[in-house]
């Protein structure tokens, strides 16, 4: 029985996403998901902005690391609570702005 190799090529990630963007349907769906990704890097910011290990905003949360760490992979999904105490356990606060788009409603 002879060995195959396994002759799979590597695409750097950037490579994929400039020529998925160059797509009209991805650029919009992908677009369109901008506040989700906005929501999902904020903690992960305010974290290493605050110079902390999830392990600390965790003590701080008076919660486990995995649970901090699920949080910042699923903020967009978070409630308005749970949020606001990540913000005071990194020394931010959370701030909810609602803006007008022009010519809508």
């Amino acid at each position: 029985m002879s060995k195959s190799k396994d002759m799979r090529i590597l695409i750097p990630a950037e490579e994929v996403h400039a020529e998925w963007t160059k797509d009209p349907a991805f650029r919009a769906e992908y677009d369109a998901l901008e506040d989700e990704f906005a929501m999902m890097s904020a903690p992960i910011k305010a974290r290493n902005a605050a110079g902390l290990t999830q392990g600390e905003v965790a003590e701080r949360m008076h919660t486990t690391q995995p649970a901090v760490a699920r949080l910042e992979g699923q903020a967009h999904r978070a409630s308005l609570r749970t949020i606001k105490s990540y913000a005071q356990a990194t020394g931010h606060k959370v701030v909810i702005r609602l803006e007008r788009v022009v010519g809508k409603g």
